[in-house]
């Protein structure tokens, strides 16, 4: 033990004596920087000591008589100023005024700029102004690497100088020096410099000070001992090297993870990985994430696009979630997975195929689990999930078109899922088999008769997601319909269409399924079901006859004769007559009985069909000769206005105002009233209703219950029965809303509208020229003050509400029914959702979203999310109000190289319940 002590001694001794030494040695530099002072461009430069930072100007031939003679340069030396040009002995030449010199690939800029064409070297420096503000500092610009700085040195020869004050952009940040030395490679060696994202050189709001750095430009950049100052303040944050890469193509790399902590799982590294750069068509990301008590997670994402052809991601997930301490009841493992896959075809790939795809499943507790899913309500409270791959060929040739559908469809609450696997579709375009191929004189009656083909397959299965990969195919529903329908139009007394059709269907099933009494008290229903597999054909037939037609009215009413307002009325009768025989009869087979003793000693007999629930359904059992009558109504008005450049100006009154009845002769039943209507009441907004009237009155059976009785309404004298109606209604107001109401209007004519557009285009594009050009060069943008019309500061509050209001009115079968009119009560069903946004100023943002039931009396989820823009950083805060209350605060820098280095986050945690009332 105490020779572990000594050892420690002698260790903390040697480590106090190294830093003095340091210490001392930083202190002789800084003491003989001072005491040097440059007197003319061979004087050596103050760092010699450093053999990093050597000048290497000292070692050229600059002012020297006797020198040898130096090579020639590669390419000529071109100058200019604005000011003067003056020569002087010694082969100087001294520029005044925007002086500007340019060799191979190299510029420099400056207000004043010294030449020695002897040892082809150049100083450049600002003047300064009456208020001592320097202006014309240089900037050089190697390639398309520019530097600004207060004094520059540089020869053309060595490709070597030395900068004061250096300013340069690399990546998304600024690398900035007190000293700095430009090696032959273009690497830069600095000494005191700084590092921030913040464009504003002078006073950023935060950097690293660096206490040396080497920049190689679009390279990278590497430095010693660092230390995070924030707004002028060193904060206790040092690091003892660093290494920022810059690199503006496209390459791959090593993604840095973010860092937090969940209670439930404790401290955890997210979304860190590696970036592939496969090719100019496909990349590739894998990230991972790990949990201090032992959660973790794997995910890749990928997007490839061929230019022409197609484009597309896919994302894949898998997590393992650990919850509880091992070896306690509470302890538990989930493993969950998420694929998600976008694909798009470009319409110039190929025209006559197609195939997308957009697939979303996961497993029903994957956002439970996955930490970005539990702070957005949004995708947190989704319970359904819908995935669908889509392919489809056409044959202009032949005129037949293919298409096939895989779809899953996902219930989170239940975990329930829905597999149709494929829904394959056949379509042939209608034909004329009796048409002649050379027609002569007027068509043929028979000419006109066409025929069509529609097919289509699908296995279907309802599983749940956990039993989606071993569902057995026996439990799959799967079928095969077959349509034919054969029409044909014939024009009787000019007037009236009337058009005859056949129409032909057909279905296989691969099983039926057989029922028969089971007496097994086990049994919940004492029915047995058997499974039987086979080739089944099922087939029905109808036939109709319509006859349509439309009458015109025209009305010009007497009064406001100058407007020459006309009125159109159009009515659209319709008759048909659709004839469908009885398939219930045993010869068919589609339907079957089977017998059983009940309590009382009574054979009853139960009628069922074994292709029930199939996926195409069975024949109907019953003949049917059904006649069904509709109209439709169109009133329009058109009248004369200046305002259209036709002269006349057409509004539509009634868009549609349209009711259908049918009536089954063979069953002597009618049956429901259906009305429908749609207005135009502005260009943005169409209302729409559709009502459904019952025929049959409500009456009592022999139990006193309320059943739908043999009598109609109108037997009673009442109208149908109101069954209901159910819409929505939605507008958004902003800042423009109240200006177009209750603005005032302008006498300015159409040219001088269209004038101000196009200033207003103009100033636009030129807006964004400045705009493109500010964040190009690296400068702070700025905004301008705007003025109103009187020269005071405008006022700005740019905002949006939006209003989404949905209605519901159905009979209210829970209350007791009129038993004088024989109706129910009815019952409104209404809530009210509000959205919106509004700034306060240009850096503040807020984001809401809530919502009302009436009906339950009860806010639905609500969101509220600010933003600050803090120039370098940005400052958000999202509340949840609701079933999923949550906050978050989070602080971190812009620049998507430090987001997930300077931040500061905070939020609620996943595993508590926060009670704001």
């Amino acid at each position: 033990m105490t020779s572990f002590k000594r050892i420690t001694y002698l260790l903390t001794a040697l480590f106090i004596l190294g830093c003095s030494f340091s210490f001392y040695a930083e202190a002789q530099r800084v003491k003989g920087k001072r005491g040097r002072t440059p007197s003319s461009l061979s004087v050596s430069d103050s760092i010699q000591g450093d053999s990093l930072l050597v000048d290497s100007l000292a070692l050229d031939t600059v002012g020297s008589d006797t020198a040898k003679k130096k090579d020639p340069l590669d390419a000529p030396v071109v100058y200019e100023a604005s000011d003067s040009i003056v020569f002087t002995r010694g082969g100087f030449a001294h520029l005044y005024g925007n002086g500007k010199v340019n060799y191979q690939n190299i510029e420099l800029t400056s207000a004043v700029i010294t030449m020695n064409m002897d040892s082809s070297t150049v100083f450049a420096r600002g003047v300064e102004d009456s208020t001592g503000v320097a202006t014309g500092t240089p900037v050089f610009k190697d390639g398309e690497t520019p530097y600004e700085s207060e004094i520059m040195r540089y020869n053309f020869k060595t490709k070597k100088g030395f900068i004061n004050s250096i300013i340069t952009q690399q990546g998304e940040g600024y690398v900035t020096s007190e000293e700095a030395k430009k090696g032959p490679n273009d690497e830069i060696y600095m000494r005191h410099g700084k590092y921030t994202t913040c464009d504003d050189h002078e006073h950023p709001h935060f950097y690293l000070k660096l206490s040396m750095a080497k920049v190689r430009p679009k390279k990278n950049v590497v430095f010693g001992p660092a230390q995070l100052v924030v707004e002028d303040v060193p904060l206790p944050i040092a690091v003892p090297f660093g290494f920022f890469p810059f690199n503006s193509s496209y390459s791959s790399g090593f993604i840095m993870p973010t860092y937090g902590d969940e209670m439930n799982r404790g401290f955890y590294l997210r979304d860190g990985g590696y970036y592939f750069a496969i090719s100019d068509r496909m990349d590739l990301k894998v990230l991972g994430e790990i949990f201090t008590k032992g959660s973790w997670g794997l995910s890749a994402a990928s997007n490839y696009n061929k230019r022409y052809k197609y484009s597309g991601t896919f994302n894949a997930s898998y997590l393992v979630t650990k919850t509880g301490d091992k070896g306690m009841p509470d302890y538990a493992v989930s493993k969950d997975f998420k694929i998600q896959w976008s694909h798009r075809q470009d319409a110039k790939a190929n025209p006559n195929s197609t195939f997308s795809a957009s697939v979303n499943f996961a497993t029903s507790s994957y956002d439970q689990s996955n930490l970005s899913s539990l702070y957005n309500p949004q995708q947190y409270s989704q319970n359904t999930k819908a995935s669908s791959v889509s392919y489809s060929r056409n044959f202009p040739e032949i005129g037949l078109n293919i298409s096939s559908t895989f779809n899953i469809t996902q219930n989170t609450r239940d975990s329930s899922v829905t597999m149709t696997l494929p829904d394959v579709n056949i379509a042939l375009n209608r034909i004329y088999p009796f048409k002649r191929k050379k027609a002569a004189g007027n068509e043929r009656w028979y000419e006109k008769i066409s025929l069509q083909y529609t097919g289509s397959m699908t296995n279907k299965v309802d599983t749940k997601d956990n039993l989606l990969f071993k569902t057995p195919m026996r439990q799959w529903v799967n079928g095969m319909q077959h349509k034919i329908p054969v029409t044909a139009t014939f024009t009787l007394f000019k007037y009236i269409n009337l058009v005859p059709s056949f129409n032909y269907t057909e279905r296989w099933y691969l099983n039926k399924i057989t029922r028969s009494y089971d007496p097994s008290p086990a049994s919940t229903d004492h029915v047995k079901r058997d499974t039987v597999s086979g080739f089944y054909r099922l087939y029905d037939y109808n036939m109709a006859l319509q006859m349509n037609t439309k009458l015109y009215g025209m009305y010009k009413p007497l009064f406001m004769k100058s407007k020459e307002i006309q009125i159109r009325h159009v009515f659209s009768p319709s008759v048909s007559y659709t004839y469908t025989p009885n398939f219930g009869a045993s010869r068919y087979g589609y339907y079957d009985t089977y017998t059983y003793t009940d309590e009382d000693g009574e054979v009853r007999t139960v009628e069922y069909s074994p292709f029930e629930g199939m996926s195409y359904g069975v024949p109907g059992k019953t003949m049917s000769q059904n006649i069904s009558f509709s109209v439709d109504n169109n009133l329009e008005m058109k009248m004369k206005s200046d305002k259209d450049t036709t002269g006349y100006r057409k509004i539509s009154l009634i868009d549609q105002l349209g009711a259908s009845l049918s009536y089954d002769m063979a069953n002597k039943k009618w049956s429901d009233l259906s009305m429908n209507v749609r207005l135009k009441l502005t260009k943005s907004y169409t209302f729409n209703m559709n009502a459904s009237f019952a025929t049959y009155a409500y009456q009592f059976d022999d139990q006193g219950n309320v059943v739908v009785g043999d009598r109609t309404e109108w037997s009673y004298g009442r109208f149908g029965r109101f069954q209901g109606y159910s819409g929505s209604f939605s507008y958004t107001l902003n800042n423009d809303t109240f200006k177009k109401l209750f603005g005032k209007s302008e006498d300015k004519g159409e040219d001088d509208k269209k004038k101000e557009e196009s200033e207003d285009d103009d100033n636009a594009e030129n807006a964004e020229q400045k705009e493109e050009e500010t964040n190009n060069s690296g400068m702070r943008k700025t905004e301008s003050a705007a003025t109103d019309a009187d020269g005071y500061l405008a006022f700005k509050f740019p905002w949006s509400i939006s209003l989404s209001y949905s209605y519901s009115i159905r009979e209210d079968r829970t209350k007791d029914i009129n038993i004088k009119t024989m109706r129910y009560p009815y019952s409104l069903t209404h809530s009210l959702n509000v959205s919106g946004n509004f700034k306060i100023g240009s850096r503040w943002n807020m984001n809401y979203s809530t919502g009302y039931d009436f009906t339950t009396k009860e806010m639905s989820m609500t969101t509220l999310n600010i933003t600050r823009d803090l120039h370098c950083f940005n400052m958000s805060c999202g509340l949840v109000f609701g079933p999923f209350t949550s906050y978050n605060f989070s602080i971190r820098a812009n620049s998507s190289m430090l987001t997930d280095a300077l931040k500061w986050d905070q939020r609620s945690n996943t595993g508590s319940s926060v009670t704001w009332y």
